[in-house]
């Protein structure tokens, strides 16, 4: 297979047998965490898991309803717990909310077993993407600009702690993933 980027598939073999931790994808909600880690994990022929669906899953209620019901706190230590599982059980690609790695008992673990990526995008990107869906407790009262732009702004330095850092734009979600691939090679 080809591509823009010039990564093998005996290359990414490569990377995928010298990989020994999970790769956990931070940043900011909408910034492609989901769609990515889909791309990343099939490439390197390992699974996917989206840990907000698991925290879901684990507690029989949507996210929003989690912060509603218990609030923020009760929904971090929760999600410190299901990450913490992701990472034992070994899966291969882990997609987290965007506040996970800003709890730091949360990103402590992620740098301690993962290999921590964030994902960065431009605001109004974000803003574009995060439109599309009705389902972001932290964007419910309030502009969304504002409201990004101030997250990012309080997140900045916590994502900055990940190993790997790659804007995703508005490029193909492929050429992004061969970005990342080549990224993780050259930290390797």
């Amino acid at each position: 297979m080809t591509h823009a980027l010039a990564l093998t598939d005996a290359e990414i073999a490569g990377i995928a047998r010298r990989l020994d931790r999970p790769v956990v994808l931070v940043g900011l909600m909408g910034v492609g965490k989901s769609t990515i880690g889909k791309r990343i994990a099939a490439l390197l022929g390992t699974d996917f898991v989206d840990a907000d669906e698991e925290i879901e899953r684990a507690a029989d209620r949507s996210i929003p309803e989690i912060f509603a019901e218990f609030g923020e706190a009760y929904f971090r230590d929760g999600e410190r717990r299901v990450i913490a599982r992701l990472m034992e059980e070994h899966h291969g690609v882990i997609a987290t909310g965007g506040g996970a790695f800003v709890d730091p008992e949360t990103r402590a673990l992620i740098l301690e077993r993962g290999l921590a990526i964030w994902l960065d995008c431009a605001i109004d990107t974000l803003v574009a993407r995060t439109a599309r869906r009705d389902t972001r407790p932290l964007l419910k009262d309030g502009d969304p600009h504002e409201i990004l732009s101030r997250l990012r702004e309080q997140r900045g330095a916590a994502y900055a702690e990940a190993q790997i850092h790659v804007l995703t734009d508005d490029g193909p979600h492929n050429e992004t993933a061969y970005r990342i691939l080549e990224a993780i090679e050259a930290w390797l």
